[in-house]
């Protein structure tokens, strides 16, 4: 989902607030188009949590994106962070430990409050404070301190992290009432009261979420002020059923791949957009004590047997590529780490590796997965592969979205394959947060020299002269095995041909534009 060019000016130089808003974006469509009802928008992603602090998921933070505001945006085709709640921003000083943000003046939530740079701090503060075991904490790990003075926010880092204005621009930053929120404990109901360019005016957990453009919305953005109604499906065979039925106007994540494959450039009744960046997907290994796949040459084994052509080619029509590093292809740093250890799968070398080992076979583990398009079809020819060798017997599960995030968070799963999207374009975020000590994934996995490349990385601000670095996480990956990156793919939007605004809801930078949407 990551653009694949990256801007050298990822952070402002020392000194200098040089992040700075443009004119605020409020233009309502005509009346006609809030005639003709909402445009409706399907997706089978899962939002587990309203609150921000209490979800680090694509299906949350793609309605985040649309209820709340953030210090700082990604506008269409830019991977370079602007001003949103923020009217400039920068770090300041010597050596990428001071952020400082200036807020708007007359910014309000949905619901008539006004927003502060109080509620900046307390939104971040509680973030941490919770740490919920499903949010964003991870993302946070630099941050030391938030200050404020008038319509001043300071961040204090613990480190120096160029990074740290993307991570803000996310759903880690979304900024919250701090009158309607608890300062120690997650939001329950189904509410949800931010300054973003839309309000929630009903919500019924997996079902349905309806939008409506928010009055009092100042920022970076310009809607086009049209109702959305998100509709989840609880899978991409009822999503492309009702994609055919016409009863969606717009089918977002995850169609089933041959709906894709099949699409024709010939059907003048709707089209096909492919964002410019990737998703990537993983085969992830539990480190825990206890664990049948804790020990390396097991994982090593495992690598050397999966066969990702067979995946792209057989499951997914080849609406996916093989991928063969952490780092996606199109990326700063992308390398072929996997491919350079296991070129093509090799039973014997896998054969080698256990009984070098002195691991009986065969080993027995389980694979849990969960939502995404193929996903039962993808763990089933996994199964395959590995059993095929004698050498591995395996147990596959599916197990309901909520249910899994919480699963493999306290080590319940011995293998689990989870689809990443990346949080901001920048290869720190398939680093950091994927491979890092305080991993989203709860791998258990921690490496002191990975752990030391990754600082490196973050105090560089001109990010293309993080390559090598990069490219040398990757290899230790390779060797650690922690997980086994198995493909990536770009992310497609298919909608009716009178629906504009299709392009900018997956443009590799994270941020579903459903203000974008409108009528023609």
């Amino acid at each position: 989902m990551r653009a694949g060019r990256l801007r050298t000016g990822a952070a402002a130089a020392a000194g200098a607030l040089l992040l700075t808003a443009g004119a605020a974006g409020c233009g309502l469509g005509s009346p006609g188009e809030a005639d003709r009802g909402p445009i409706t928008v399907g997706t089978t992603d899962t939002v587990t949590a309203l609150d921000p602090a209490g979800a680090y998921d694509v299906g949350s933070w793609a309605l985040f994106g649309n209820l709340y505001q953030s210090l700082l945006t990604f506008t269409p085709g830019s991977s370079t962070p602007l001003p949103d709640a923020a009217s400039r921003c920068g770090f300041r000083g010597h050596g990428l430990m001071t952020y400082v943000c200036t807020l708007r003046d007359g910014l309000k939530f949905g619901n008539g409050h006004d927003l502060t740079a109080k509620d900046v701090k307390f939104s971040f503060d509680r973030i941490r404070r919770i740490h919920a075991e499903q949010g964003p904490a991870p993302l946070l790990e630099t941050l030391d301190a938030v200050e404020t003075a008038g319509q001043t926010i300071t961040f204090r880092l613990k480190v120096p992290d160029a990074t740290f204005p993307f991570k803000i621009a996310t759903g880690a930053g979304s900024i919250v009432d701090a009158t309607l929120y608890p300062a120690d404990a997650l939001r329950q109901g189904n509410g949800a009261d931010g300054s973003g360019p839309y309000v929630l005016k009903g919500y019924r957990s997996g079902v349905s979420a309806e939008l409506r453009p928010a009055k009092h919305y100042v920022g970076a953005v310009k809607p086009k002020g049209n109702a959305v109604t998100v509709r989840y499906f609880a899978g991409p065979e009822k999503l492309s059923e009702a994609w055919k039925r016409r009863s969606i106007d717009v089918a977002g994540r995850q169609l089933p791949p041959a709906d894709i494959a099949g699409q024709s450039p010939s059907d003048t009744g709707s089209k096909l957009m492919e964002s410019t960046g990737s998703v990537a997907r993983s085969l992830v290994f539990n480190l825990r004590d206890g664990s049948p796949v804790r020990q390396t040459a097991v994982r090593r084994a495992i690598a050397a047997v999966v066969d990702r052509q067979a995946l792209a080619r057989d499951v997914h029509l080849r609406t996916v590529e093989p991928l063969y590093a952490l780092v996606p292809q199109g990326l700063t740093g992308h390398t072929t780490s996997f491919f350079d250890a296991y070129p093509t799968p090799d039973a014997e070398k896998a054969r080698t590796l256990l009984r070098q080992a002195g691991i009986t076979t065969p080993v027995r583990f389980g694979l849990a997965y969960s939502q995404g398009a193929a996903t039962d079809q993808e763990a089933a020819l996994l199964k395959r592969q590995l059993e095929a060798t004698g050498l591995f017997e395996v147990t596959t599960r599916h197990v309901p979205w909520a249910e899994f995030l919480a699963g493999y968070a306290r080590g319940a799963y011995d293998t689990y394959c989870v689809s990443w999207l990346a949080d901001f374009p920048d290869p720190d975020t398939f680093t950091t947060s994927i491979v890092g000590k305080d991993s989203a994934l709860h791998s258990g996995y921690t490496n002191p020299r990975v752990e030391q490349l990754i600082r490196d990385t973050q105090q560089e601000e001109q990010r293309i002269r993080t390559s090598d670095d990069f490219r040398a996480i990757q290899k230790i990956i390779a060797e650690d095995v922690p997980l086994v990156p198995l493909w990536q793919k770009k992310e497609y939007v298919l909608g009716d041909a009178d629906i504009s605004g299709t392009e900018y809801l997956s443009d590799g930078t994270g941020t579903w534009r459903l203000w974008q949407l409108g009528r023609m």
